[in-house]
């Protein structure tokens, strides 16, 4: 069967083309009593608008590119941040009626086709998901005046818009908690220092002890659970003393879990450990886990919502969310 025509929609609601046009369009210059005919004979011919000539007419393709700046091996891993963070900005952007593109960028090559494609004009807008300091992406978008926003503070000098959440304050609320309870060799695992959800909690963790008068004890994983491990087991290394460990995310914090009762030491008796986060996992750890909870969800909605106000020139403000610590018994 042919599909449907626009010609075909106007004769059956004895329109004009161009009346049928400006319905499909959502122009509002159309009266009431025809925009209900055509919509009419839209439902009873089952016409589906042409959505490259609707682009050609709207400069829209109703396309938005969510691009993560990690390889495959990551994205699609244990690691629930990506997943939630995917699920969320979708579930947003199908209810605003937009598609998604789901594009990785975690090689130098990936980062070229993803440029490509998007200066091609196949998008609308951009989400940035994941980026390290280095990331030529953020410099690249602005050049090309697409609009773009960003999860999470950008670590390069490129003024995009972003939502981040309270990093450094979520940290110093967990660190706080360590010091309240009464430990004195608190160390930290610290996420990748090349991105900013790395840096921000490690200063939050270094406010804190420099308030209290007590001495950093720092090792650096990878925000996965196997770097969590092995950090913690260079942590005892270093100090067999420490009795409380702040660790920058919850994944991480798992293996240090792990490490620490391959190791004898009892949680929370002997090392206390507050993580960040609350993914789900973090509720069913043994024992199960303090941490600091991240507003994933909320956070991958204000970005669709900030960028969406983009399309209208609305504000470029960057939104900060706020954080709170979740008591368990790790600590």
């Amino acid at each position: 069967m042919k599909r449907p025509t626009l010609e075909a929609v106007a004769a059956r609601a004895g329109v004009s083309r161009a009346t049928v046009s400006r319905v499909v369009n959502g122009q509002t210059t159309v009266a009431p009593e025809i925009r209900d005919a055509v919509v009419r004979a839209i439902d009873e011919l089952g016409y589906v608008p042409n959505s490259a000539a609707r682009s050609l007419v709207t400069q829209r393709t109703d396309s938005i590119a969510l691009v993560v700046s990690e390889p495959p091996t990551r994205v699609f891993s244990e690691d629930p941040l990506f997943s939630t963070v995917i699920r969320s900005a979708s579930y947003e952007l199908e209810a605003a009626d937009k598609q998604v593109v789901l594009m990785l960028a975690g090689t130098a090559k990936s980062h070229a086709r993803v440029e490509r494609y998007i200066a091609s004009g196949h998008v609308d807008g951009v989400m940035l998901i994941s980026m390290h300091g280095a990331d030529p992406l953020p410099a690249a978008l602005a050049r090309l005046r697409v609009p773009v926003v960003s999860y999470g503070r950008p670590a390069v000098p490129v003024e995009i818009p972003f939502v981040d959440n309270d990093n450094v304050g979520g940290a110093e609320l967990a660190v706080g908690h360590l010091v309240q309870l009464g430990r004195r060799r608190i160390a930290t695992i610290a996420g990748p220092q090349d991105m900013i959800g790395g840096q921000d909690r490690l200063a939050g963790y270094r406010n804190v002890l420099r308030e209290s008068d007590h001495r950093s004890i720092v090792a650096v994983g990878d925000f996965t659970r196997e770097s969590g491990a092995i950090a913690m087991r260079q942590l005892l290394r270093d100090d067999p003393q420490l009795d409380a460990v702040f660790v920058a995310n919850d994944l991480m914090a798992v293996g240090a879990l792990q490490a620490l009762r391959q190791a004898g030491r009892r949680v929370p008796d002997d090392v206390a450990v507050v993580g960040f986060d609350d993914i789900e996992a973090a509720k069913y750890t043994d024992p199960p886990l303090t941490t600091v909870r991240h507003p994933i969800f909320e956070q991958a909605a204000a970005m669709v919502k900030l960028l969406l106000g983009l399309f209208e020139d609305g504000p470029t403000d960057p939104v900060i969310l706020p954080t709170e610590l979740v008591i368990r018994e790790s600590a």
